[in-house]
């Protein structure tokens, strides 16, 4: 691993204790970054919702971006993860979103930086990837404009 690629996983580590990845656990303790591979294959390995979705007027993106970054069981991060994370609306009030649904993760990270929900009302999100275990965000509200 590149000294710069260390550096950007400690900082999305140090990120991930101070606001807390997991919802209803509080701030993890312990978070560190994996050495020697991707998601592993192991069935415990999942997402976590780095940076929630805020309120927001319809129509408008989401901000800041949502960031949802690979874990393993003991969430720490894993840093060899590059496979495509997709969001969709979990919880929908009729509304569409739309945006770059699907991102290849870069050491784990995967940034959504255009998401738009059209109709305002209630929503959370779901982000999912292949082989590893999906995750519902916090409620959020959709503003009328």
């Amino acid at each position: 691993m590149t000294t710069r690629k260390s550096t950007a996983i400690t900082l999305i580590a140090a990120m991930c204790v101070a606001m807390g990845c997991f919802p209803g656990s509080g701030s993890p303790t312990g978070l560190a970054t994996a050495s020697g591979g991707g998601a592993g294959g192991v069935s415990s390995s999942r997402l976590a919702f780095l940076v929630q979705p805020n309120n927001v007027a319809a129509r408008s993106p989401i901000s800041p971006e949502v960031k949802v970054i690979a874990v393993d069981s003991l969430g720490i991060v894993l840093p060899g993860f590059s496979g495509t994370v997709s969001v969709a609306l979990g919880s929908s009030a009729g509304g569409t979103l739309s945006g770059t649904l699907s991102i290849g993760a870069t050491g784990g990270l995967a940034i959504f930086t255009t998401l738009v929900v059209d109709q305002p009302g209630q929503y959370t999100l779901v982000a999912s990837a292949p082989g590893l275990v999906s995750v519902s965000s916090a409620p959020f509200t959709v503003f009328a404009r």
